[in-house]
């Protein structure tokens, strides 16, 4: 199986499809009206369905155990087709979607094995994914364009004693989504660099300044007693969301007093200086932390869910 570590839980929830075609209307009409010698078709259709989501993981190798917190099973007759519909809902990392064709299959095939006395030529003609949401990807269309720069503060790589890692990776990462990165810039922790770079950025148009390092507690550590002063609008969400996904892979993230807020019309981000610090703060943020530029024009949050 694919390590899913790295992913935040969030609602999820999918829609699978199967249909079973009959060759005769005296199929149909035995299930309809609770004529088949095996017992009540559609019940134990839905009974096979909710086994089927549950046991998924158990069948299918690479898909991962996960909770099912709601399953729906309806069905549908056009003319001689029996439509079966799954719906299944979680709260987790990975998608529902093949729990959801499983359960439509499962349930397809156990009104296969009930008819198939009575109707030889029964068959099921396609099972198929109908519609899912949730998940990062339901927050990635339709990014806005705006422009990024990123800032390392750290003494040790502005005197060449250190490479940076932290840094490249935030650029790397932006422009996987896509986003204008023209600026990437080190500078040793001190007050007035961080100071200079901030205004530097917010004049030369840039939307999202990500500031890495300089978040901890050692005596050089100033990044947060720098920014917070020059925040305009401050949103202790963003880092309260960061560090609570930290803590559940690291109990050292607690420590981290990274800030984020709006200078202006640019939103400025603090993270911490390491690589594997800054990576889970980028992964717990984004894409959907771009949305805040939606609604920082007036757009409602129900809006982007749409997109």
């Amino acid at each position: 199986m694919i390590d899913i570590s790295h992913k935040s839980s969030t609602s999820r929830t999918a829609t699978a499809l199967a249909v079973v075609k009959f060759s005769q209307s005296q199929s149909r009409d035995a299930v309809v009206h609770g004529q088949v010698p095996k017992g009540n078709v559609l019940e134990s259709a839905r009974v096979a369905a909710l086994f089927g989501v549950k046991k998924t993981s158990e069948l299918i190798p690479d898909c991962h155990p996960l909770p099912v917190e709601y399953t729906r099973v309806d069905f549908e007759w056009n003319e001689l087709e029996l439509h079966i519909r799954v719906t299944v809902s979680t709260v987790y990392k990975t998608g529902v979607e093949v729990e959801a064709m499983h359960g439509a299959s499962v349930a397809a095939l156990t009104v296969y094995d009930m008819l198939k006395p009575i109707d030889k030529a029964i068959e099921i003609t396609g099972i198929r994914l109908l519609e899912k949401s949730g998940g990062k990807s339901q927050y990635a269309e339709k990014l806005p364009i705006i422009s990024c720069a990123v800032l390392v503060c750290s003494d040790s790589v502005a005197n060449g004693k250190k490479e940076d890692s932290a840094g490249r990776m935030l650029v790397d990462r932006l422009e996987h989504l896509g986003l204008d990165v023209p600026f990437y810039t080190i500078i040793p922790d001190e007050p007035e660099a961080i100071k200079h770079e901030v205004k530097k950025s917010s004049l030369n148009g840039i939307r999202l300044l990500m500031i890495t390092g300089g978040t901890g507690l050692s005596p050089r550590d100033i990044t947060p007693e720098t920014i917070s002063p020059l925040l305009d609008r401050e949103i202790p969400g963003v880092m309260e969301a960061a560090r609570s996904y930290g803590q559940a892979r690291m109990p050292y993230a607690m420590l981290s007093r990274g800030v984020c807020g709006f200078i202006g019309e640019m939103l400025v981000i603090t993270l911490p200086g390491s690589q594997r610090g800054a990576q889970e703060t980028f992964d717990a943020l984004f894409p959907q932390l771009l949305h805040v530029f939606k609604i920082a024009r007036g757009a409602r949050h129900d809006t982007n869910a749409q997109n």
